[in-house]
């Protein structure tokens, strides 16, 4: 059976996705059919209709765009990107509430019924990993090296953790696209002092952690059965902030570390994520977070590593790797 043989994969991403638009055409050249959408598009280019209850098939039904049609049954797989969920500007504030509440539970409730796809990763899957919180107590108990953290909207509680683990950074607890004045704004990783810390803090928790001394930044790419560590050399506490101060090496992980991350997305049954580890001047890795669904398409330019051909194997399939 030839790959085009079976079903679409699905792709639900925002309109401009580069890292997405690299896996399309790695697809494309192996001649899958792709279905690529857009939920913020529902009404406009997206049209989607699903039947329930004709026995044997549970779900019968097709997600049409202006060019493309995904037969629900025969989808071997969803790529689930960076989806953009419609807003619906033009309505009341509680009309657009409710329609968008519609889509999400339509839409979404649409794909999330269908049994056969692999999900790249399932977006019910990744809303439970994507909690920090819990990401150190998961990376604690794979032996993972996890910083002292605080999480409070309590400031004198805040002022004295710092105060007792000396050099201390603060960071969101998830990074949540906002404008001030209208200007774009993000949540980079800061040196914080007990100083700094006032009465807003009781607005909503702060994630307070001690400093690690590192070396060095990884971001290692698990695909599946396939693990791609990138050692980033900058000197730059977030390296986010300065993209042409980097540096990068691929690295292979000690065996242990390795089987820990893959251990981790098992234990959270995700296929796929995108790690931050530290190491310190003692060769030690420490954990920083997880992205379900981080950013790798420039790694993969600065490297050459295949990440692009792994997601592109594993969506091919459309199974459990």
């Amino acid at each position: 059976m030839t790959t085009t043989d079976k079903g679409p994969v699905v792709v639900a991403t925002e309109a401009d996705d580069v890292t997405a638009d690299m896996v399309i055409t790695e697809l494309n050249r192996r001649d899958v059919p792709v279905v690529r959408f857009n939920p913020a598009d529902i009404g406009e280019s997206l049209t989607v209709s699903a039947r329930f209850g004709a026995w044997p098939m549970p779900v019968a039904g097709k997600l049409r765009t202006r060019t493309r049609t995904a037969d629900l049954p025969t989808v071997r797989a969803v790529y689930w990107r960076r989806p953009e969920w419609p807003s619906f500007p033009r309505l009341s504030s509680d009309d657009a509430r409710f329609a968008a509440a519609q889509v999400r539970y339509g839409l979404g409730g649409i794909l999330y019924a269908l049994d056969s796809p692999l999900w790249v990763n399932h977006p019910l899957r990744v809303a439970a990993a994507d909690y920090k919180p819990a990401q150190l107590v998961h990376a604690q108990q794979l032996g993972f090296k996890v910083p002292s953290t605080l999480v409070t909207n309590d400031p004198d509680e805040a002022r004295e953790f710092v105060r007792s683990q000396g050099n201390t950074i603060s960071k969101t607890l998830r990074w949540t696209a906002y404008t001030r004045d209208g200007v774009p704004m993000t949540g980079w990783t800061d040196q914080v002092t007990a100083e700094e810390i006032d009465d807003s803090v009781r607005v909503v928790p702060h994630l307070f952690q001690a400093r690690v001394d590192k070396v060095a930044d990884l971001r290692v790419l698990i695909v599946g059965r396939h693990t791609f560590a990138v050692r980033i050399d900058s000197g730059l506490l977030d390296w986010r902030k300065d993209y042409s101060a980097l540096a990068y090496s691929v690295v292979r992980l000690p065996g242990r570390v390795g089987e820990a991350l893959h251990a981790y997305l098992d234990r959270l049954e995700l296929v796929s994520g995108s790690f931050d580890l530290a190491v310190d001047r003692a060769g030690d890795y420490w954990w920083l977070e997880l992205n379900p669904n981080g950013q790798w398409g420039w790694l993969e330019t600065e490297t050459g590593l295949p990440m692009s051909t792994a997601f592109a194997d594993l969506l091919i399939r459309g199974d459990s790797p």
